[in-house]
């Protein structure tokens, strides 16, 4: 979806239409999605707390995703409002499952090994995205040999394979991973749902009580939103430049497979200087990186880039997941990781749109891409006024 979509958006489904005009079109569209998720997201997760129904969202919103990505296979050309929607459906699904899921960190480590599982977690989800990829990669460069009459049935194929791979490695979890049950029983729906306000009002209250964990929130906010703007806009930026495909796709891959390793070895690193520093280093790099990216001209500089990026890109996810964690009660994770997700979702409501109008009213998609600097400046001066997570369960008086 990264990789393919923004390209076959661009160039079949907004075919004859102008660049800065699709970029809108795409950011637009991923932040209509964010803002949904975040509207949703902390209803949903302190809903699944009171009724232990973590699992059964997940699974309801991975296979949202799942098959909203699979249709995009019955697009027509020159059609940009349907694609848009369905799209917009599985980033839903996607962003959403994440809410449940990331919930479950604290059932499935340790206190001392909960920066190690998180990287783990996020490097085998470069390893796994980047197989598949590769896989997608070479049908789309020798279509014939899979049996394919050109490059658009080969992307179109594509996303029927994410699909169908999104479900399969979504057993293991539904299967294997159990839900730590309520010690007191369940209540009835709407019971659940007035209950589940309650206990978001009263979370809400005990965040912007605890200092550290409210200046993390605000620092991730920003950084996560340049972070998450990155990987969804990058190949529609190269592709404005005037990148080939099979540049931007290369060096999408490239991102991937150096991501898997690197997330652990960041992770590694930051035990020495602590969670808090490594994110910090990690939106240093991004920020230089996107001074870069608003200047570059040749290919070449988008595969240097995008190895940085897949550097430090893992790393920042996780380490910001890991710490986030250790930072709020484990037995209302859920509901905390609720409020975790939203500020990314609404953080990423933000940036896609921002580089959208930037290219649209500036007439150029590198003051598009440069305007993420300012997120990214911000996210670290919230950052330095935030803890490392130690003491962060204290409350402000």
């Amino acid at each position: 979806m990264a990789g393919f979509f923004p390209l076959f958006y661009k160039t079949f489904c907004n075919y004859g239409t102008d660049a800065q005009l699709s970029t809108f079109r795409l950011g637009i569209t991923s932040s209509a999605a964010s803002l949904c998720v975040a509207v949703c997201a902390p209803l949903l997760g302190a809903f699944a707390d009171e009724r232990c129904t973590r699992k059964r969202f997940l699974a309801a919103f991975t296979l949202l995703g799942a098959c909203a990505t699979a249709a995009l296979f019955f697009i027509p050309q020159g059609s940009w409002f349907i694609p848009a929607l369905i799209y917009g459906s599985a980033l839903v699904g996607f962003n959403c499952a994440l809410v449940f899921y990331d919930s479950f960190l604290p059932d499935v480590s340790r206190d001392e090994s909960r920066h190690k599982v998180s990287s783990l977690g996020y490097s085998l989800g470069y390893l796994g995205g980047g197989i598949l990829f590769g896989i997608n990669v070479l049908m789309y460069l020798f279509p014939g040999s899979f049996g394919l009459s050109g490059p658009v049935q080969a992307v179109k194929v594509s996303f029927v394979t994410a699909g169908m791979w999104w479900l399969m490695f979504s057993l293991p979890l539904f299967f294997f991973v159990s839900e730590k049950p309520r010690e007191t029983m369940p209540l009835s729906f709407c019971a659940a749902v007035s209950g589940s306000l309650r206990q978001l009002r009263a979370t809400l209250a005990l965040i912007l009580g605890m200092q550290e964990l409210k200046f993390f929130l605000l620092a991730y906010w920003f950084y996560i939103d340049g972070v998450n703007t990155v990987m969804k806009m990058a190949v529609d930026y190269g592709a404005a430049l005037g990148f080939g495909a099979d540049a931007l796709i290369t060096a999408l891959l490239l991102t991937q497979f150096i991501g898997f390793p690197s997330t652990l070895v960041f992770a590694k690193l930051s035990e020495g200087v602590g969670p808090r520093r490594g994110i910090a280093a990690g939106i240093g790099i991004y920020a230089l990186t996107t001074i870069w990216a608003s200047r570059m001209s040749s290919a070449w500089e988008f595969y240097v880039l995008a190895s940085v990026i897949g550097l430090v890109q893992g790393g920042v996810q996780a380490l910001s997941r890991s710490l986030y964690s250790q930072m709020v009660p484990p037995s209302q994770s859920a509901q905390f990781f609720s409020f975790f997700d939203i500020v990314g979702k609404f953080a990423t409501v933000v940036g896609p749109a921002l580089v959208g109008v930037v290219a649209l009213y500036s007439g150029s998609s590198r003051g598009g891409v440069l305007s993420l600097l300012l997120l990214f400046l911000v996210g670290a001066f919230f950052l330095v006024r935030s803890g490392d997570g130690k003491g962060s369960m204290t409350i402000a008086a």
